[in-house]
């Protein structure tokens, strides 16, 4: 009969490979990101740059290291109120702006028509220390402050130093602990406050998803994640939540990126919704449009704008 099996057969199945497991090489890890930009993918996405009213920025390059930026903005301003309405007053200002760019130095400058001068600095010292500064002047009292940072990057780690005024200081570190995992922790003290705390952050990345997560003393739980759906294409969520004042909030967006323009929106637990477009018209010319509905609070916001780049 056809398919039979002669006597004294016997038919055994294939044992499957064993699969070997991926052998992590820790002399060949690679350098994580910084431990402040850990949410840098989330950011992106879930947090444009929103605004309401006009806005117009224009940079103009002198020579190939340094530019002369001017900024309009026109639109209402949110003031403090105990009321549940929102209070909004017309207001305007312009800034004017000067950028110094090297490849070992970089200097921002900014004046505000309201008295505001804010500054900012990065100098490679060395091949894998660099200094960063940000400074901030103004005419309201106590508002002025500045800090400096110290960044140390070796070849699979990460370390950072933070001094400010008030008696500012402040260290965190992070390490690559596999190809695709990396773990690290802060402390920092502030001695005007007479505060200090510490936090713990990881991250797991990989071609297709970043998830993130933090906890710190001060009472801070964040934890982001970003699904990369295509190259154009990526979803965002993240969740925020205080232990101290019970605080939730929780969202999730889009980050669309076409051939001309990129879209990026989100809704969250508060029930706010935002979207933020950025169409480029022509090379060097970009239209933004801007938009923020909170129906909690019942606050509409729109804004339009334009940035220029000679």
């Amino acid at each position: 009969m056809a398919g039979a099996v002669p006597p004294g057969t016997t038919m055994h199945k294939e044992d499957p490979k064993p699969t070997k497991e991926e052998k992590v090489d820790y002399f060949n890890l690679p350098c994580p990101i910084p431990y402040e930009e850990i949410h840098r993918e989330a950011f992106m996405s879930l947090k444009p740059d929103l605004f309401e009213g006009l806005r117009f920025d224009l940079t103009r390059g002198l020579n190939p290291k340094f530019a002369l930026s001017h900024s309009v903005y026109m639109g209402p301003t949110t003031i403090p109120s105990q009321s549940a309405e929102t209070i909004k007053i017309p207001t305007a200002q312009y800034e004017f702006g000067a950028n110094f760019m090297d490849p070992k130095l970089m200097l921002v400058g900014r004046v505000l028509t309201d008295g505001r001068l804010t500054a900012r600095l990065k100098c490679d010292l060395i091949e894998n220390l660099s200094l960063k500064a940000n400074a901030q002047l103004t005419n309201e009292p106590h508002m002025s402050h500045g800090i400096a940072y110290f960044d140390y990057k070796g070849k699979d780690y990460r370390a950072q130093f933070q001094l400010g005024n008030g008696a500012l200081f402040g260290a965190n570190y992070i390490q690559s602990v596999t190809q695709n995992l990396s773990l690290g922790g802060e402390v920092f003290w502030a001695g005007q406050h007479r505060k200090s705390g510490i936090g713990y952050a990881a991250r797991y990345n990989t071609d297709k998803m970043v998830a993130t997560g933090q906890v710190a003393s001060t009472g801070m739980v964040a934890l982001s994640y970003v699904q990369k759906v295509s190259e154009k294409v990526s979803l965002a969520s993240d969740f925020m939540y205080n232990y101290m004042s019970r605080d939730v909030t929780a969202s999730v967006g889009y980050d669309y990126i076409l051939r001309q323009c990129r879209l990026r929106g989100k809704i969250d637990s508060n029930g706010c919704t935002s979207a933020f477009l950025e169409e480029r018209l022509q090379m060097g010319l970009n239209f933004i449009l801007s938009a923020e509905i909170d129906h909690k609070k019942k606050d509409y916001k729109f804004g339009f704008g334009l940035t220029v780049g000679e």
